[in-house]
């Protein structure tokens, strides 16, 4: 029985080369599909680290903040400037600018605020008005800085309703409810000493120092509310309603010592106790810094679970990038595999072997599979014992020996 050919070579490649042209097909989709999946990923995942960079800066104004309008209180009033608590937040301050800085493109602003900060102890307090001139600018340019932080960090930005909420309310109505409660403090404490042809001009900024006070305050309260109720997070509104409580009484009390008097405004008794509105905005602040902190604190922790998330998304990406890759491939694995087996199990015949396999046994010849042996000259050997006479052949005839006695 004749075995039949192997597979030549050419057979082999014109069977594979449709597979790899399918293989090469599916992988160039699934690896666009698992780059890009993975590219959008990476970007959230550097927009929130970029947004947690921001979110420390913040904190760090922060206390520029609360130690620059005790600064400004203390010297409008006359009373010594505690330079010691300005200082260490500028420090700080300067310490965190040094390294997120360029990232968040501050070093500027940063170094203009810096020196309008630092020039303010060589002014002297002489002049309580050109002193509270000079405070004031100073803030302005704090709070620019809170703007640009927000901006280039992303925060102003951010996708998710709670903690957008939060960032506008750590980053803009605190610090704006902050500066105006003291400027408010200082105005009440200016007032009396204007000239009475100014009185009028008096009740009207005061006027305008207290709803730049309760505006704000009131859009924290509403912005605070609106993150709390969006959150996810189990823990935010536990921990901000309570302080949120704190701050909002504190700002109401403010307004109503605030208050200008029903009188007539060009007399004295329209104005509001300076002593009732210094102590009423300490009370203020008091309750801001708590909630700052914690704010600032929720934010972070929330960018942070995002960023936590945003990592197990990307390896979910690599995961389904290589399971769409094997599920597109398997046709290929598998006929790479079948053909691995099929020439492990074509072995080489062994040396000297016949094609029956049999060494030193040549393989049958002839339709019957028999192989017919001959003289060396090529006559047939003649039958005798154990070589049969073939069916319908003729015996060859005896061939008698040559010899030189017979004749």
């Amino acid at each position: 029985m004749t075995l039949p050919a192997e597979r030549s070579p050419d057979r082999r490649m014109s069977g594979l080369l449709p597979r790899l042209l399918l293989a090469v097909t599916l992988l160039v989709p699934t690896l666009v599909l698992s780059v890009q999946a993975w590219r959008g990923t990476d970007e959230k995942a550097a927009f929130a680290e970029r947004e947690r960079a921001g979110v420390e800066y913040l904190r760090a104004l922060g206390q520029i903040t609360l130690a620059l309008v005790d600064a400004q209180s203390a010297a409008v009033a006359g009373q010594p400037v505690p330079r010691d608590a300005l200082n260490r937040a500028v420090a700080e301050g300067g310490t965190v600018d040094a390294r997120l800085g360029t990232e968040l493109r501050t070093h500027e602003r940063w170094a203009g605020v810096r020196a309008k900060i630092e020039s303010l102890s060589d002014r002297s307090h002489t002049y309580p008005e050109a002193t509270y001139t000079a405070y004031t600018e100073a803030t302005d340019l704090l709070l620019a800085l809170y703007a640009k932080v927000r901006d280039t960090s992303g925060l102003v930005r951010d996708p998710d309703p709670d903690s957008y909420q939060l960032q506008d309310s750590a980053g803009e109505e605190l610090p704006e409810s902050i500066v105006a409660a003291g400027r408010l403090a200082d105005l009440a404490v200016l007032a009396p000493a204007r000239p009475r042809a100014e009185l009028v001009r008096t009740a009207g900024e005061l006027s305008n120092a207290r709803a730049e006070v309760l505006d704000p305050a009131h859009d924290l309260v509403t912005n605070l509310q609106l993150a709390v109720d969006s959150t996810d997070s189990g823990t935010l509104g536990g921990n901000l309603l309570g302080e949120l409580d704190a701050y909002q009484q504190a700002v109401e009390a403010l307004g109503a010592a605030a208050t200008l008097g029903t009188g007539n405004p060009t007399t004295d008794d329209a104005l509001p106790d300076p002593a009732a509105v210094a102590a009423a905005r300490v009370v203020v602040h008091t309750a801001a810094a708590a909630l700052s902190a914690t704010v600032l604190t929720e934010i972070d922790q929330l960018l942070e679970a995002r960023v936590d998330g945003l990592g197990t998304a990307r390896l979910v990406t690599v995961a389904a990038g290589v399971a769409l890759f094997l599920i597109g491939h398997a046709p290929l694995l598998v006929f790479l595999v079948a053909a691995g087996r099929r020439r492990g199990s074509a072995a080489p015949p062994a040396p000297g072997a016949g094609p029956s396999g049999a060494a030193g046994d040549p393989a049958p010849a002839g339709r019957a599979g028999a192989v017919a042996r001959h003289w060396p000259g090529g006559t047939p050997e003649p039958p005798g014992p154990g070589h049969p006479t073939p069916a319908n052949t003729t015996p060859a005839p005896k061939q008698w020996e040559h010899s030189g006695a017979a004749r």
